[in-house]
């Protein structure tokens, strides 16, 4: 299910788009050092930011029981309430390692939290935005596991854990995972070629079915990325803050992709 809105953007402001913090692995020192990170880059583009986007994977693992949520993120969970707090609008999309994010950072931080891909137009600019789970062909696997993982039974099950155990057992899988080992030794993740990537397929596939759209903005895959699908669309993958430190900006008419050093 897919969501159309318009965003208006300022004059002289700029948008700005991250993605894939994963924030908690592969230890608290670690993540910490990179969450501070984080919140000095925000200090940075609060300072002409229209909206900013974070594009999915904030943490490594996220769930939001009635009265409790995970401990920790503190700076970065007050810098964004500081933010919005001054008027600029944060937008959040759910990606898979935040898939149980519901009500909390929208009600506390006044974040608009996205679970389907949105279309907006921005500026003179039409994007599609998403985390990119999923999307494109192939990882039937995944595709069924995510399924399992929406279900709001399952979901209503599990918070029938204790909230240390649950989270107990939501960061053991999460520091096993292939995202921690790599934060762990600080290693680039290995792609293929854009071009024999799901999201490549995807994008072209849509672009095939709505000329009008400019950019296809994504996280999940964490190979930072601009490339030209027409004379008018190009696919822009965001990287992630964990060995890349990589982001795009968008001041109107122009799309860069960056690094913060």
């Amino acid at each position: 299910m897919d969501r159309k809105e318009n965003i208006l953007l300022s004059t002289d402001a700029k948008i700005y788009f991250a993605s894939d913090f994963h924030l908690g692995v592969p230890d608290h020192q670690r993540s910490l050092v990179r969450e501070k990170i984080l919140v000095q880059w925000l200090d940075e583009v609060k300072k002409d930011a229209s909206v900013i986007f974070l594009m999915g994977d904030v943490f490594d693992f996220w769930f939001e029981y009635k009265t409790v949520v995970p401990k920790g993120f503190v700076r970065l969970l007050g810098k964004l309430a500081e933010i919005t707090d001054s008027g600029i609008d944060i937008h959040l999309f759910r990606g898979n390692h935040d898939i149980w994010a519901f009500n909390y950072l929208q009600e506390e931080l006044n974040i608009q939290l996205h679970r389907y891909p949105l279309t907006t137009k921005i500026g003179n600019k039409t994007f599609y935005l998403a985390h990119g789970d999923g999307l494109g062909p192939g990882d039937k696997g995944y595709k069924i596991l995510k399924k399992v993982f929406e279900f709001k039974p399952n979901q209503w099950l599990f918070k029938w854990l204790h909230p240390d155990l649950g989270a107990r057992m939501g960061l053991y899988f999460s520091k096993k995972s292939r995202i921690a080992n790599l934060a762990k030794e600080g290693k680039h993740e290995n792609h293929l070629p854009i071009e024999k990537e799901p999201l490549y397929y995807f994008s072209k596939d849509m672009l095939a079915k709505h000329p009008e759209i400019n950019y296809f903005i994504f996280g999940h895959m964490h190979k930072p990325t601009q490339h030209l699908l027409s004379n008018n669309a190009e696919l822009v993958v965001l990287g992630d803050w964990i060995t890349h430190f990589s982001y795009a900006v968008f001041d109107g008419e122009e799309m860069k992709l960056k690094y913060f050093k």
